[in-house]
């Protein structure tokens, strides 16, 4: 293996925590809600890491919900129990929150109160001032409150953060993201009456992501249009002002292409990232950095599994790892994607 090769690899083998030597005892996790979009993907991806997780049981207070979603190849074999008994078991650490957008926030409240660490999906809640309380309260238990943004964990996404932190790219100038796909009828139904619309419901990985990478943002502006006459904002847009560099995301359900990139320029060197969550990053530096030459460049990082590196990643917090994304990163977050999505 060539040396450069030998850096990445190892690299990114320490940022997901592959290589980590896991303790024998798993931690004991279950899962709250089926009402979220990604609430069956989360199950699976659970599932498939018996070395870090046992699975003890899935909640779902509604009934035709439950139902339905038991019926689903994603669920065959789960153990269907009552949210009280699960919050009730002192053996569970930990509760994935995969509700509707509406239970999210009392039941984050009712699995902290009840001493489990959480894994809650995205957004979190529409409520600012009701988030940010949870947020804090979890942070005075001492429970992990780890949010949903996957692309966190992505392989090139990784890269893009270590490349910004270590200066590579000079002073960033400029960063343009966006993620769109063509929404069906019964999503353009489900975004017309989420609040934000696709920026709040989606748009909110892009507000994670550029404010891990620059920080909050001095000033907001909101924008979108409708490419239908059915009342849906499918097309919308944001800007985030700082003092030396905008950040320009679009997030777009009425794309056929469905693309989802990002691209980073600065003073010393640029930064493309054609897909989010691919493992493919183009590097054009002005000059050598860390184990990449002066000049364009492409990058190949090893592909992990969509949800796998957030669950690695809590496994660890749940045995005591500090968080880089706290509580006042995730209350900024919160207030940004509401913001971008024109809530406030």
């Amino acid at each position: 293996m060539r040396r450069r090769r030998f850096v990445e690899v190892l690299a990114l083998t320490t940022a997901l925590g592959l290589g980590a030597k896991e303790p024998a005892a798993r931690r004991r996790i279950a899962q709250l809600g089926t009402g979220h979009a990604h609430a069956a993907g989360k199950f699976t991806a659970l599932r498939a890491l018996p070395n870090l997780f046992e699975v003890v049981g899935i909640a779902e207070p509604e009934e035709s919900r439950r139902n339905s979603a038991a019926r689903t190849p994603a669920y065959e074999g789960a153990t269907w129990r009552e949210e009280a008994d699960l919050l009730a078991d002192p053996t569970i650490q930990a509760v994935a929150v995969e509700t509707t957008l509406e239970a999210a926030i009392p039941t984050s409240l009712r699995a902290l109160r009840a001493g489990k660490h959480l894994h809650l999906d995205k957004p979190g809640g529409v409520d600012h001032a009701a988030f940010a309380l949870m947020r804090r309260e979890a942070e005075q238990r001492n429970r992990v409150v780890q949010m949903g943004y996957m692309l966190r964990h992505n392989p090139g996404l990784i890269l893009v953060r270590e490349a910004v932190e270590a200066g590579w790219l000079g002073e960033i100038t400029r960063l343009d993201a966006g993620m769109g796909k063509l929404a069906d009828e019964p999503l353009r139904q489900v975004l017309r009456g989420h609040p934000g619309h696709g920026m709040m419901e989606l748009g909110c990985h892009l507000v994670d992501l550029v404010v891990t990478l620059l920080g909050a943002p001095t000033s907001i502006q909101a924008s979108g249009e409708a490419s239908r006459p059915d009342g849906l904002l499918d097309r919308q847009k944001a800007v985030f002002t700082y003092p030396r560099r905008t950040a320009t995301m679009s997030c777009d359900h009425a794309d056929p292409s469905a693309r989802r990139w990002l691209t980073l320029e600065g003073t010393h060197g640029a930064i493309q990232v054609p897909s989010l969550e691919g493992n493919v990053v183009n590097l054009d530096l002005f000059m050598p950095r860390g184990p990449y030459p002066r000049g364009a460049s492409t990058v190949r990082r090893p592909a992990v599994g969509r949800y796998e590196g957030e669950f690695r990643e809590l496994a660890r917090l749940i045995d005591g790892e500090r968080t880089r994304w706290d509580a006042t990163h995730d209350i900024v977050v919160h207030a940004a994607a509401r913001q971008a999505a024109g809530l406030a």
